[in-house]
């Protein structure tokens, strides 16, 4: 299904919205705003992680005025797909209303990975990981929508 743009709304659920989720989002909107209206949420609310912002902005991608939205604030919207990107959202993730369809794909958390690095290098190093993952699953889509990524 597509919306009165021709757009499919998908939205991308993580724990806390705060990473990958909201990296998820910028990259749709980038690379496949003509053929995806992207959302983000989390089950949970946490803030825009500022390491996020950064190596999406390394990138060339600016998720700066995204915030943290609660699933709550969401939960109305038609979406066509909702697309779980971590495991813990997944486990968690409500029944949406209509014929949406759910896909799990799983990334790391890179606050967790980080938690023992001993620089902001060796940090961001695992953040950057993680973007480019997030990255190369964006870029397949819609199609990816289809299967079971």
């Amino acid at each position: 299904m597509q919306t009165a743009t021709g757009k499919i709304k998908v939205l991308f659920l993580c724990t806390g919205n705060s990473c990958r989720s909201q990296m998820a989002e910028g990259w749709a909107r980038w690379l496949r705003g003509d053929l995806i209206e992207p959302c983000s949420a989390g089950v949970e609310c946490h803030g825009l992680n500022p390491r996020a912002v950064k190596v999406m902005a390394e990138a060339g991608v600016d998720i700066s005025s995204h915030r943290s939205k609660h699933l709550d604030e969401v939960r109305d919207i038609p979406f066509d797909y909702v697309v779980t990107v971590c495991d813990n959202a997944n486990e968690s993730c409500p029944v949406f209303p209509g014929n949406v369809k759910r896909l799990h794909v799983s990334f790391d958390d890179p606050p967790g990975l980080a938690r023992n690095a001993r620089t902001e290098d060796e940090v961001l190093g695992y953040y950057r990981r993680v973007r480019d993952e997030i990255r190369a699953f964006v870029e397949r889509l819609p199609e990816a929508l289809s299967t079971d990524a």
